[in-house]
């Protein structure tokens, strides 16, 4: 009888693991789609509304801004409320925004468009702290589900808004409204499947304290140079390749097979990270690949523009996977690892929405893209610096109250 009860807690924490990890694969396939379902639906979205390309440029650019505005706010909400809440709060919010902008009009398309973003990036940041909770000696391999289904997401519905909106017969709308479905399907079975509840509501701690960190900076620079570099993709490189000759159509490819192939990289950092205890030398290969990427697609031979931009999604699907899985390991526990998550995505974010415009802006002045690719070979050198030192094998003091600095 005392096996049995002794066997009853390790079941009941296989159970609350079963559904955190349903709870991330659900969510996780949800967060990418409201911004890449943009992306094939803009020129619809123009004509349709009569809007300019600043107003394109705006709608591209606002959700990365939101990324990193409200992701401030999530430590907040996780102290009140709890892990699996504001999570299944997150689907809520999307449901709401995916609504608000199938309605039609410019103020709903933009006020919508804030909306999914506020609930992506509480969501981004609640759920690094929900994977060390659940899973501290698995963090790398977790964090590898969470990205490749961020991924598969985000891909899936690129590929299908254009076929939705033509066979529905609706320009834009109706695409865009179709994406709250899923969320509503997510939110149900995760309100089924967390049955315990989201327990009691995190300790109380000292977010703040992170900010006198330098290893906390570090990781902030490197979770936002990867980001400003993976967004200067989404947003220029069918314009990149169409300036090598490339034609629309295969353009539009390419952008589509380097999200496919991020999955690859995304499935490589736990096994690079169980044979590196310190990251330093994964991040550094990251970022020479991403260079040589960068530069085969720019300056390179016409041949090798496809493997460079395999080469590229490869190496970027790892490096945000490496950059999420570092939050984890920088953090001694889950409060931590959800402040500095909320500390390094919201500033990290903020900094990847300038990447896109100064490449753009660099591209208008120079009038071809040397300039735009010395920049971005410059965040590349950046981004190695900052993973040497964000990817020590050390950690940030713990947050809360009572906690102790760890080295």
């Amino acid at each position: 009888m005392s096996t049995g009860v002794q066997r009853a807690p390790e079941r009941a924490a296989g159970k609350a693991a079963v559904a955190t990890m349903v709870l991330i694969v659900l969510v996780a396939l949800a967060l990418r789609p409201p911004f890449t379902a943009v992306a094939p639906l803009l020129e619809r979205i123009q004509q349709d509304l009569g809007v300019s390309n600043t107003f394109g440029g705006v709608l591209t650019t606002l959700p990365v801004v939101c990324l990193g505005v409200f992701a401030f706010v999530a430590p907040v909400l996780r102290q009140r409320f709890g892990d699996e809440k504001v999570v299944v709060g997150c689907l809520v919010v999307l449901v709401v925004g995916n609504s608000l902008r199938a309605l039609g009009s410019t103020w709903t398309l933009l006020a919508g468009t804030v909306v999914v973003g506020a609930a992506i990036a509480v969501a981004n940041v609640a759920l690094p702290g929900l994977i060390k909770r659940d899973f501290p000696h698995n963090i790398p391999v977790i964090t590898a589900v969470y990205t490749v289904c961020l991924t598969l997401g985000g891909a899936f519905a690129a590929s299908i808004v254009v076929p939705v909106g033509n066979a529905l017969g609706s320009a834009w709308q109706a695409p865009l409204g179709v994406l709250a479905i899923p969320v509503l399907v997510a939110l149900v079975i995760s309100a089924f499947v967390l049955r315990r509840g989201s327990g009691a509501p995190p300790q109380p701690s000292r977010p703040g304290a992170l900010w006198r960190t330098p290893l906390a900076w570090q990781v902030t620079a490197f979770m936002g140079l990867q980001s400003a570099m993976a967004y200067v993709v989404f947003g220029w490189l069918p314009t990149m390749l169409q300036g090598r000759g490339m034609s629309a159509g295969l353009a539009g490819l390419a952008l589509g097979i380097q999200a496919a192939v991020q999955s690859a990289g995304s499935l490589a950092v736990p096994v690079l990270c169980r044979r590196f205890r310190d990251q330093r030398p994964i991040s550094t290969a990251l970022a020479v690949c991403i260079a040589l990427g960068f530069t085969g697609i720019l300056v390179g031979p016409v041949a090798g523009v496809w493997p460079s931009v395999i080469l590229l999604g490869i190496a970027q699907g790892a490096s945000f996977g490496l950059a999420l899985t570092v939050i984890g390991l920088r953090s001694p526990d889950s409060d931590t690892a959800a402040a500095l998550s909320g500390m390094a995505q919201g500033g990290g974010y903020l900094i990847a929405a300038t990447g896109p415009l100064l490449i753009g802006l660099l591209h208008d002045l120079a009038g071809n893209w040397t300039a735009p690719l010395v920049l971005l070979l410059a965040c590349c050198t950046a981004w190695l610096i900052s993973g040497l030192l964000a990817c020590r094998h050390r950690q940030v003091p713990s947050v809360q109250q009572g906690g102790s600095p760890t080295t």
